[in-house]
């Protein structure tokens, strides 16, 4: 009898999937499951697919475990009780995939799914690094911005996992203690989107967005959104002035520790003879880094014209020039000059892409800094450096989303 998506099947869970999901096979179909650690038999509901999808001719199914049969010497009680697979699913929110599982297990699983991007995408050779802790203690309470929800009841709280539904809690195990305590203060809210974020002064910002919310007009019709507060992060003795609502990592120590593990992979690579580029700058901290390298002629290129202005105040007393513009469209303006020295590359999740590392390959850099937060996209980009005739040299990784599937990623490319 062929199985279909409203099954709860037995199965046996032989792997970890990119995003935190786990593999399982049933009658040859590949099999996704939520919840899971392998080497476990779980009890799993199938997911129905999305409207006007065909069940029976998906080359996989999505599930989610409702019970464990056989489990995981490595598996613990959740570190969110309201995320327990004793749930029903529907009810578990989402943001700590991993937590029902040991830490240091946790980064071993985040090591396999590196090594498995790696010999996927990247080519022959690459050795997954260990996936270093940035920290000590049970990797509970680092969140320093939250995003939330709230429903047509008023009803505050995070989405359940793969859903728009929100789930009401009463805890906040990874955000900050201060952040779990304004969160759980909220009550009958406007719907929308309420974001809290603790920045370096240990104040959080509770911003609201409310679904009916307008921005203001102003001349002609054109709507303005207000001007974001300014708030302040520091790595080491250097400040950075920020957006509230711009991106800054949402570990307290993940600036200070991807500083370090940028410095120290291109220490000797920058000088004061030539040009480096911070590429996806945002507000500048990596073309810090490059100047507390040695450097004095620095490029830092953002799309976010916000972002660049706070580049280029946080910046001032280093003279670096910052650009606001697409990297693509700016790498297309330059060309190889000979003066090219170190590049960091920091793009969002998707990735660089093949037009820009191309791009970058033509400016002739003596090494580039690549600094992923996802890796499949880092394992297609060094993948497609490789075939360019780059090296890789050296790979860190860093587990500073403990309890989540994500972590951090450092590698150093030289001709």
């Amino acid at each position: 009898m062929t199985s279909s998506p409203a099954d709860v099947l037995e199965l046996d869970i032989t792997g970890i999937a990119h995003g935190g999901t786990f593999i399982a096979r049933h009658e040859g179909r590949v099999v996704f499951v939520s919840d899971a650690i392998p080497g476990e038999r779980v009890r799993a509901r199938i997911i129905a697919p999305q409207e006007g999808a065909d069940a029976a001719t998906r080359s996989f199914w999505r599930a989610e475990t409702i019970e464990v049969l056989d489990a995981s010497e490595h598996r613990r009680p959740h570190v969110w009780a309201e995320a327990d697979v004793s749930r029903d699913p529907a009810d578990r929110p989402g943001g700590a995939d991993l937590g029902h599982i040991d830490l240091d297990h946790q980064r071993e699983l985040k090591r396999r799914v590196l090594s498995e991007a790696l010999d996927r995408f990247a080519g022959l050779g690459l050795s997954a690094p260990e996936i270093e802790s940035v920290e000590s203690g049970d990797g509970l309470g680092w969140r320093t911005r939250v995003t939330l929800h709230v429903d047509e009841t008023g009803v505050a709280g995070p989405f359940a996992a793969r859903s728009h539904r929100v789930i009401p809690v009463t805890s906040h195990p990874l955000a900050r203690p201060a952040i779990a305590e304004a969160a759980l203060a909220l009550h009958g809210e406007a719907p929308g989107r309420i974001e809290l974020v603790e920045p370096a002064d240990g104040e959080v910002r509770v911003i609201r967005r409310e679904e009916t919310e307008r921005a203001p007009r102003v001349q002609r019709g054109f709507r303005k959104r207000p001007t974001p507060e300014v708030i302040h992060e520091m790595v080491n003795d250097r400040r950075f002035e920020v957006d509230a609502t711009g991106f800054w990592q949402v570990h307290p120590r993940a600036a200070s520790v991807l500083d370090a593990a940028v410095y120290g992979i291109l220490d000797g690579y920058v000088d004061d003879q030539k040009t480096h580029y911070d590429l996806y700058g945002g507000v500048g901290l990596f073309a810090a880094t490059l100047a507390d390298l040695g450097g004095t002629d620095i490029v830092t290129v953002e799309s976010s014209a916000r972002a660049t202005q706070h580049a280029a105040a946080n910046l001032a007393p280093l003279e670096v020039k910052a650009v606001t513009e697409r990297v693509d469209r700016f790498l297309t303006s330059q060309k190889a000059s000979g003066r090219t020295g170190a590049v960091v590359l920091d793009p969002p999740r998707a990735g660089a892409g093949r037009q820009v590392v191309e791009a970058v390959h033509a400016l002739a850099p003596e090494a580039i800094a690549y600094v992923a937060c996802d890796p499949v996209a880092l394992a297609r980009d060094l993948g497609t450096f490789r075939t360019l005739g780059w090296n890789v040299d050296r790979l860190r990784g860093f587990d500073l989303f403990p309890h989540s599937h994500h972590f951090e990623v450092v590698a150093l490319l030289t001709r």
